[in-house]
Parts: structure tokens; sequence; C-alpha cells
């Protein structure tokens, strides 16, 4: 595996434990209210330009991902849409990036 593909492994990775570990630490603090979650990711402007950021940024890499498999058959690398969705861009783009730099048979 190339230094490079290492590196977006990694980041997956990262991406997926650290906010994770945020998440999980908020809903357990407010019994595990998902309800309660989404209206704190808009509680004030900030938050919800920063929601709306990467919600866009998850549409966008959801498109290229579609995009792409279409042309490379790369089907493996669909599996990106749904880590993006479930658990954020910040695992989603670093694992669309791994998969789609591994050889295609």
């Amino acid at each position: 595996m190339s230094p490079l593909r290492m590196i977006y492994l990694g980041l997956a990775v990262w991406g997926a434990i650290h906010p994770m570990y945020y998440f999980m630490s908020w809903l357990g603090a407010n019994d595990w209210d998902w309800g309660g979650m989404i209206d704190a990711w808009y509680v004030n402007d900030s938050t919800t330009g920063l929601t709306w950021d990467l919600t866009i940024a998850a549409i966008a890499l959801t498109i290229w991902i579609i995009a792409e498999t279409w042309v490379r058959k790369n089907w493996l690398a669909l599996v990106a849409i749904p880590a993006t969705f479930a658990i954020g861009v910040s695992c989603g783009l670093p694992l669309y990036l791994f998969l789609r730099t591994r050889p295609v048979t």
C-alpha cells in the first residue's frame, strides 16, 4: 500500500472516531435525545452555517462518488456514501479517496 493510501486510510479512521467521540458524549449526557442533537446543530448562526456547509459538501461528494463510480466501475467505492451521511464528510471523503486510489480489476 502506498504512503498516500495509508494517509487517506488514517484520515478516514480519524474522521470516524474523533467526531463520533463528541457525538456519543453529547448523546450520553442528554439521554440519547437525537432530536435534541439535531436542534443543537441549529442553536446559533455559527452552528447553522457549519451544518449547511457540511451538508452541501456531503451532497457534492455523493454526486462525485456516483459519477466516478459509474465511469470507473469501482463499485466498492459506493460504501463511502453511507459513511458520509452516517458518520460525516470527515470520514466519507478520505474513505472515498482511499478506495478510489486502489487498483481496480
